[in-house]
């Protein structure tokens, strides 16, 4: 997928990959193992030097339990409205593995309590 380069939103998209890396207690090695891609090439992607390719976002999406339009929108790619950022919380919430479905469903309603739905 060839796309136009912007730089605000692939900073943004590093700086999110890296708080989902670190959320899920991923290593830098371990991520770029499961996204195909060299350590150092993960870590130049999240300080927003490097325009990953869709495959590598949705290896990476795969990696960290989201679903690659997350990341596509992230890039720039896809457009993004307030509900789909909202959407994209609570994806994340329900896709943690290390939460109980009770927990999960405290973090919704505390969300959207917190953001006003």
């Amino acid at each position: 997928m060839s796309t136009p380069f912007n730089e605000e939103a692939i900073d943004d998209l590093g700086r999110y990959i890296k708080a989902q890396r670190e959320i899920a207690r991923l290593s830098v090695r371990h991520l770029a193992r499961m996204a195909e891609v060299s350590d150092s090439y993960l870590s130049q992607i999240e300080k927003g030097r490097y325009q990953p390719s869709a495959q590598v976002l949705t290896n990476l999406a795969k990696g960290l339990n989201l679903q690659p339009d997350v990341l596509f929108r992230m890039a720039g790619w896809l457009p993004t409205t307030p509900a789909e950022e909202k959407c994209s919380v609570e994806d994340a919430i329900r896709h943690d593995d290390r939460l109980t479905e009770g927990q999960r469903s405290a973090l919704v309603q505390l969300y959207r309590t917190m953001v006003g739905d």
